[in-house]
């Protein structure tokens, strides 16, 4: 019988996050948390199926937000909603601002040691070829990390939060279970953001609006 291949994701312990600086929500500390987090005595790639129960550990997460400013100088974000087919259950249905999924180990080069900021850029890449595709030009820059121990998905993740400020509107789904796809204005977002999951509504507070 063949094997099922056992799907390993890039983790940190979750006691040196709180070493670091514990915090709910929010932060733009990205350089006070990743320098460490991703030093090589301190990451790992552990069975997913592991760890999503194990809050010993945090599987570190992209999650990339698409922002476009039209020519009347509004704000707008790309946002979706998550069909059944995404791979984390808990997240199904609800919607969505941000791209992004797990770094594996196929992510990483054939380097001995190598450095788990070569295999997350990697897997930023990747992740992004395969869920959407981006017709335009864009600046990119890191924003922030997202935690949210205050929900079961949350407590075993950590968001790592990039902007990607596009020229145009012109990004599409590739997967078919990113649903009802497109840029909307920031405030019609901010109007109604319940069925927005956590890690969204807490982006949409920090980046755009007031809690």
């Amino acid at each position: 019988m063949a094997q099922v291949q056992t799907e390993c994701v890039l983790v940190v312990p979750t006691e040196l996050f709180h070493r670091l600086g514990h915090f709910q929500g929010f932060s733009t500390e990205v350089d006070r948390y990743l320098g460490q987090l991703f030093e090589p005595q301190h990451t790992s790639y552990r069975p997913r199926h592991e760890v999503e129960e194990d809050p010993s550990f945090k599987q570190v997460i992209p999650y990339v937000i698409f922002r476009y400013r039209d020519p009347q100088g509004r704000t707008l974000a790309f946002q979706y909603t998550r069909g059944k087919g995404q791979g984390e259950g808990r997240l199904h249905s609800k919607q969505s601002i941000g791209i992004g999924g797990h770094i594996s180990l196929d992510d990483t080069s054939t380097r001995e040691n190598d450095h788990a900021t070569t295999a997350y850029a990697e897997g930023v890449r990747r992740e992004l070829a395969e869920e959407v595709t981006i017709g335009t030009a864009y600046v990119e820059q890191l924003a922030g990390l997202i935690n949210d121990d205050e929900s079961e998905v949350g407590k075993v993740h950590l968001g790592v939060v990039h902007i990607f400020d596009v020229e145009s509107p012109d990004v599409h789904p590739l997967e078919a279970d990113i649903i009802e796809a497109g840029f909307r204005p920031i405030e019609d977002i901010l109007a109604d953001t319940s069925r927005f999951e956590t890690w969204s509504q807490i982006c949409l507070y920090a980046l755009f609006g007031q809690a």
